[in-house]
């Protein structure tokens, strides 16, 4: 049965309040609030509870509230952005009235229930009894339902049939699509998997010792990096931009380019992280769990302050660098940074081979540092790393200074 009218309103007045508080546009307010309060009407019309909205049931709004201009072509730009625009009301909505949407799909069988269950107890025991990080947790747990899905009715509560032609079969399926490296990474992942299943007592075999994967030699590979002339160009381009996203990007450009730092370092930098009297940063190490106090670089210090007095949103949020249009939140990850940084690389004119996101100017910065004969262990400090292996690679990079050790070839070897 569909609701009252009054509640109907409330929850209307309850989008739009919240719309205000994330500091949408007003015009992008009022799209949304038409989207969601016809959405409400049709749901009255059909009777439907808006706790009982399905994914089916939006689609069959959009069908029938489609404007003419739609029918003849519906791939039309048009078309898709008005349905666009009526979805993310509706959504916002959604969300605010049942907590999260989509909605969680349930579970169909037992057998996916069982599916389900493995992945979860598997990821507890990643976390509590290996202590890994929550990211890794999350990808070992992916890739393990991803194998259970692919095993299908072999897997159930009473029976797990798995053998080593199964275990071929599937690692052959996924590396089909997948580089050396990345297929180093299932290996690992899927052993992990194989052997608690088998510590578990769910299998009686242990055939993670049946898992082969591609030879990656230490050092084989030379890292690309950003040259120190483009490094210039690309800061001296974004600091150009003058624009609100202008300005934040230049100050995250400044932080990469002038201590190196990975990009997840970068997001997760909060505002109490600057000390400006004693003109210190602080740098949290999420791979390797170090925290660093590094010199805050006048350069670096100004295009922070710039940022946070002129571009940086309202919010409550207490990370330094927030998403540039609404809802005004911290970046979701590092991950986040490397659309921004291959932009300004593409807006600097340079065609860069190899890595073109905030990891290029890691590598710029550490092979500078290295031209300058910066000892390895203060690269290696800066950098954030605990072994002086991870830092041993950028060595390659100096190529023209490893070009005047190389030796002749002997006289009775050349052809």
């Amino acid at each position: 049965m569909a609701e009252s009218l009054s509640s109907q309103e409330g929850w209307l007045f309850g989008l739009k309040k919240h719309l205000h508080d994330e500091q949408y546009r007003p015009g992008y307010v009022g799209l949304c609030i038409a989207a969601a309060r016809n959405f409400v009407a049709f749901l009255h019309e059909q009777n439907i509870a808006i706790t009982e909205a399905q994914s089916t049931t939006v689609e069959s709004y959009l069908k029938t509230a489609r404007p003419k201009r739609g029918w003849r072509n519906r791939r039309s730009t048009a078309d898709e952005q008005w349905r666009r625009a009526q979805k993310n009301g509706i959504h916002m909505l959604l969300r605010m009235v049942l907590g999260q949407w989509p909605p969680i799909p349930a579970v169909a069988t037992e057998d996916e229930l069982y599916r389900q269950e493995l992945c979860e107890e598997y990821a507890k025991w990643l976390a509590e009894m290996r202590g890994l990080a929550q990211e890794t947790v999350a990808e070992r747990k992916a890739e393990a339902g991803r194998f259970l899905r692919w095993l299908g009715k072999r897997v159930t509560r009473q029976t797990l049939v798995i053998d080593i032609e199964h275990v071929d079969s599937y690692m052959k399926s996924r590396a089909e699509s997948l580089q050396r490296a990345s297929t180093k990474g299932l290996a690992i992942y899927l052993r992990s998997f194989l052997r608690w299943l088998h510590t578990s007592r769910r299998c009686a075999q242990d055939l993670s010792l049946c898992v082969r994967a591609p030879s990656l030699y230490a050092l084989e590979g030379i890292p690309s990096a950003l040259q120190p002339r483009e490094v210039t160009n690309i800061l001296s381009i974004a600091k150009q931009d003058h624009s609100a996203i202008g300005i934040r990007d230049y100050a995250i450009l400044m932080l990469l380019a002038e201590y190196g730092l990975r990009a997840g370092e970068v997001t997760s930098l909060r505002l109490d992280d600057v000390d400006w009297r004693k003109e210190v940063i602080r740098i949290r190490h999420r791979k390797t769990g170090v925290t660093s106090w590094l010199p805050l670089l006048p350069e670096v210090g100004e295009a922070i302050l710039c940022y946070l007095r002129q571009a940086r949103p309202k919010t409550s949020f207490r990370e330094i660098f927030i998403r540039g249009i609404a809802p005004y939140r911290p970046f979701r990850s590092g991950s986040s940074l490397y659309s921004r940084a291959r932009y300004r690389i593409d807006a600097a004119g340079i065609s860069a081979t190899g890595k073109r996101g905030p990891h290029a100017f890691r590598h710029a910065r550490a092979t500078s540092l290295m031209l300058a004969s910066v000892p390895l262990k203060e690269i290696g400090d800066l950098l954030g790393h605990r072994s002086a292996d991870s830092t041993l690679i950028y060595l390659k990079l100096a190529t023209e200074d490893l070009r005047e050790l190389a030796l002749e070839i002997p006289a009775e070897v050349k052809p």
